[in-house]
């Protein structure tokens, strides 16, 4: 008797069952290339997909937090605490907030007139304000009861404070007012004053990383350079129009990044200040606050226009613009030590939250959600160039004053180039030369 060949399919059943009832059912897929064709078409729909849908659930706004009576003047993060807010407001009131709650947890009135300037101490267990009554007040963060609300310590200084800011390691803080000076917490009068000029100082920031190196905003137009070992100022460079604040950035530590009246922020290299890395424009009007993200590689800028903008650091437009109807001219900006949220002050007495990336998704994220979302951003960027995705990506709806001011800007700086370019023409060869935008700005430096 001859033998008989049977075939029998045999199969795993772990390859094609569910564990429980709740588990999703297994398909069995080839993945062979050629089975799948016109991959390329397929990723380009689903890339569209995406961009359509961050648009769809970008709500960027979380809430806000009221209680002030006047406008919001400054705010403070804690260093160590994310869920901490310290706010002052044009009335001389300071409000602890419980951001995970959204509600005032301390309140107290710490000057007689405008809060200038908020700052905590490095450990996280202090904080000290300026304010418009020339005192440099120093206040627990935590108290037991509101009996407690009275300065660990005051100094009284000579002339108005406007700024301070704390050193990363040392108990020091420096203040700007008349000059730049830098205090030690158990002394009462300052270990150094920088002078440099005869015009008004009005912010002052320590570098995070080159702990010992400092830089203010003044009055006249310049920005200064201070290194804390050395007896006086380091170079300063003169720009065409004002700059209201400056933020280091946490990740290199040579770039800070200023805002400026002209309606631009610079972003500037501290071994090259005769011109900006970068020019980032966008605003209609001059830009009040500008704050790092942790990572370095994005910013935040709030402006006299209403809004609010997220640029990337590398690059000269904004990726984002944030706005409400009730919310006015932008007085600070924060961004918060987790990289998730975006804090705002303006004067109609408010303080808003904002999600940094405006679709994205709170809460926890299952593991299927997270790597769909990691393969739509993926495919964003692969075909982020091709002019339908760039188009809606990059498509945003701003309130009626700011698109009349945006083609004006647009108008004129067309003007301009036009003007230029017709002198250049009916000139002499080389009597009207080119000179690059970075340049324009930047009027000397001085060491």
């Amino acid at each position: 008797m001859s033998n008989v060949k049977i075939k029998v399919i045999s199969r795993n059943p772990e390859d094609y069952l569910r564990s429980t009832k709740r588990d999703i059912h297994k398909i069995p897929r080839n993945y062979d290339p050629s089975l799948h064709p016109l991959e390329a078409p397929r990723e380009y729909v689903r890339a569209l997909n995406a961009v359509k849908l961050e648009r769809v659930f970008a709500k960027p706004f979380i809430g806000n937090l009221d209680g002030h009576r006047d406008g919001v003047s400054t705010m403070a993060k804690h260093p160590s605490k994310l869920a901490v807010l310290a706010s002052g407001a044009f009335d001389g009131e300071i409000r602890i907030w419980d951001l995970a709650i959204r509600k005032c947890s301390r309140n107290f009135v710490a000057h007689e007139g405008w809060v200038r300037a908020i700052c905590y101490a490095p450990n996280g267990e202090t904080f000290t304000s300026v304010g418009d009554d020339k005192t440099i007040k120093t206040w627990k963060s935590q108290v037991q009861s509101p009996e407690d609300e009275e300065p660990l310590n005051t100094l009284l200084s000579m002339s108005v404070v406007s700024g301070i800011t704390y050193h990363r390691v040392k108990p020091i803080f420096a203040t700007c007012g008349e000059h730049c000076q830098l205090w030690e917490n158990t002394r009462n009068e300052p270990v150094k004053v920088f002078k440099w000029g005869v015009d008004s100082l009005h912010h002052v920031a320590f570098n995070q990383i080159e702990n010992n190196l400092l830089a203010s905003c003044a009055s006249d137009r310049s920005i200064i350079l201070y290194d804390c070992r050395e007896s006086g100022p380091l170079r300063k460079v003169v720009m065409e129009l004002r700059s209201n604040a400056l933020s280091w950035n946490p990740m290199e530590a040579f770039i800070f990044t200023v805002a400026n009246e002209d309606y631009n922020l610079y972003t500037f290299d501290v071994r090259k200040l005769n011109q900006p890395v970068n020019i980032h424009m966008d605003h209609t009007s001059a830009v009040i606050d500008v704050d790092y993200s942790p990572t370095g590689r994005e910013f935040v800028a709030g402006s006299y226009d209403k809004t609010v903008r997220i640029f990337e650091s590398l690059k000269g437009h904004s990726r984002d613009v944030y706005h409400t109807k009730r919310m006015q001219r932008l007085t600070c900006v924060k961004w918060s030590l987790d990289n998730k949220y975006i804090l705002t002050g303006s004067d109609e007495m408010n303080i808003r939250m904002w999600k940094a990336r405006a679709s994205e998704k709170l809460g926890v994220l299952k593991p299927r959600e997270r790597t769909a979302l990691h393969y739509a951003d993926a495919l964003k960027e692969k075909f982020g160039n091709h002019p339908q995705i760039k188009r809606i990506a990059r498509h945003r709806h701003v309130p009626k004053h700011i698109l009349n001011a945006q083609k004006e800007l647009r108008t004129i700086r067309e003007k301009t180039k036009r003007k230029e370019s017709n002198r250049r023409i009916h000139s002499k060869p080389g009597s009207v030369p080119h000179v690059p935008e970075r340049k324009k700005h930047v009027v000397k430096e001085d060491e």
